[in-house]
């Protein structure tokens, strides 16, 4: 029932136009009718007002056939002059130029045949002429100026529906990085931190024996990690793009590359016994975005020695110098035995995506006799 309206309402529409062309071309026979040289035409003018009105009804299917039809028939009466007149604006409205002005054309000959034959009282056959052209001329004209500003709307139209489709796409891909940040950060961070957790709680688990000094330190660390890890993890969801901001909530800064040593001596209270070589000259003119992702490098490389090789020695190498770049390679045995912490697989994966996007390249894998190596390039412009 609902898709039966709009056809409803176009026919009555249509039906409504024609009846207001008839009433035109009935107008048109009593004005003739005046002269009383015109009576004896008056059947004929009926008939062609009729026949016109009629063919109106396909000028919507047919508009081009129509139009002609409907020229013919004002060459031989006026009272087909009104829908001659709206077939010619409704050709230019729906039809390029090159289509709508021969009928135009078309039209404006039969009018003047027209006026050959039923001259206006004192209209000079000259003026007719050139008020025919001008009114079809007018007609052409502003159904193609409509038709061009219908055109000009849709691609408006149709552009903003692109560019909301684009922003829509936009805010999509930006969330997805929001998360897949978010995600990297939570993991960089906090596996480090809990995998040292899991460390101390490990050694109270098989050191039941130890002194009564060592199991007070060691509960001391892993109430002390648990709170930096919960406080780590607040930043990391208070914190969605860190490319973009330098400090963390709270005061305290993004780590950098001269907080490495920390990060050394933090794993090797753990346990982890690592041979460090700083080969690094100039450290301090390091971008602090290359330097944040080589401390990202080094932690996810310690964490996951720590998972996998626990209780085996590391080894650890960072050279450069500005304009040769920055190399970090990181090595340990391998280990049969069951990893301390289950790992998802994904901090490497994540890890790689960070060093693309500063600029570096990351490869990873075991190395020949046995161990595992993590070797990265970062740039460093002079």
């Amino acid at each position: 029932m609902v898709s039966c309206l709009p056809a409803r309402r176009n026919l009555a529409a249509e039906v409504s136009g024609v009846a207001a062309i008839g009433l035109l071309s009935a107008l048109t026979i009593v004005g003739r009718m005046s002269d009383p040289a015109h009576h004896k035409w008056l059947a004929l003018d009926i008939v062609v007002g009729v026949v016109a009105c009629g063919l109106m009804l396909g000028l919507r299917r047919h508009p081009i056939p129509t139009a002609i039809a409907l020229a013919v028939l004002a060459a031989v009466s006026p009272a087909a002059t009104p829908p001659s007149t709206a077939a010619t604006l409704t050709v230019a409205l729906r039809f390029p130029l090159r289509t709508a002005a021969p009928v135009a054309l078309f039209q404006a000959t039969a009018h003047l045949v027209q006026g050959l034959l039923w001259p206006i009282g004192n209209l000079p056959f000259l003026w007719f002429a050139v008020l025919d052209f001008a009114v079809h001329a007018a007609l052409l004209g502003w159904g193609q100026w409509v038709q061009a500003r219908q055109q000009l709307l849709s691609s408006l139209r149709e552009r903003a529906q692109r560019a909301e489709a684009e922003q829509g796409r936009r805010v999509a891909e930006a969330r997805t990085l929001e998360r897949t940040q978010m995600a990297r950060e939570m993991h960089d961070v906090l596996a480090h931190r809990l995998s040292l957790l899991a460390t101390y709680a490990g050694a109270l688990e098989y050191r039941p024996d130890s002194s009564p000094e060592k199991l007070a330190k060691a509960a001391g660390v892993i109430r002390t990690g648990v709170h930096q890890a919960l406080d780590e993890l607040r930043e990391v969801i208070s914190v969605l793009r860190d490319t973009e901001i330098d400090d963390l909530p709270g005061g305290r800064p993004q780590p950098t590359f001269g907080d490495l040593r920390a990060l050394v001596e933090e794993s090797r209270e753990a346990g982890t016994a690592i041979s460090y070589d700083d080969r690094v000259a100039d450290a301090t003119s390091l971008p602090p975005a290359t330097g944040r992702t080589a401390y990202r490098i080094v932690q996810e490389g310690l964490t996951n020695a720590r998972k996998h090789a626990a209780g085996h020695p590391v080894t650890l190498t960072v050279a450069g110098r500005p304009g040769d770049g920055l190399r970090i390679e990181l090595t340990n045995p391998a280990s049969n035995g069951t990893p301390l912490t289950p790992g998802s697989g994904t901090g490497l994966v994540g890890l790689t995506e960070r060093v693309q996007l500063a600029g570096g390249t990351l490869d990873h894998g075991r190395v020949p006799g046995g161990g595992f190596r993590l070797e990265a390039s970062l740039p460093w412009p002079p």
